[in-house]
């Protein structure tokens, strides 16, 4: 799961996993695999930096900077 934030301001979680596609539009898009599509306040970058640590999370990774 990861938090993102509706453009109204509304913060949720999402499951990473359903995510399908992730555009900019100017604003960004999120495409899921169930054909639905939120637009949320956070960048394209950030919602890739957060799906790769919740997968890092799920496989028990742990990345050493």
């Amino acid at each position: 799961m990861i938090p993102l934030t509706r453009l109204n301001g509304e913060q949720f979680v999402l499951n990473a996993q359903l995510i399908r596609t992730v555009e900019r539009t100017p604003d960004t898009v999120v495409r899921l695999t169930n054909g639905e599509s939120v637009m949320v306040r956070e960048q394209m970058d950030e919602i890739i930096d957060r799906v790769v640590e919740y997968e890092r999370l799920l496989r028990g990774v742990v990345m050493q900077s």
